[in-house]
């Protein structure tokens, strides 16, 4: 399959068109050009060979190294959230992603 054409070079396929959309719009906040080929072919799947209707993300040559390194950092798994905390003024139990009592805007001692 070609990766490349024209001065645009393929850097990523995924599966999903929504994650496709949110790299593009990543990339483009960043100033680097980019095109989502396939964008909506996924429904065509199984009337054309399921990776050949996979969006792809095509970017300016020039910048293929900084959107391949971009994408991995998009796509990377995030941290797990801290644990969670019960509130010190109320009692309340908090899941650990929040830093303030939802009951009583109460913090983490």
């Amino acid at each position: 399959m070609e990766t490349t054409a024209g001065n645009l070079e393929r850097v990523h396929v995924l599966a999903d068109p929504l994650i496709a959309g949110h790299i593009e719009a990543a990339l483009q906040s960043r100033g680097i050009h980019c095109f989502v080929r396939n964008r909506h072919l996924v429904g065509g799947a199984g009337d054309i060979p399921p990776l050949e209707a996979w969006p792809e993300i095509w970017v300016d040559a020039q910048d293929k190294d900084i959107a391949a390194r971009l994408i991995e950092e998009i796509l990377s798994p995030q941290a797990p959230a801290p644990d969670a905390w019960i509130c010190p003024d109320c009692g309340e139990h908090i899941e650990g992603q929040f830093a303030e009592c939802w009951r009583c805007s109460g913090t983490p001692e």
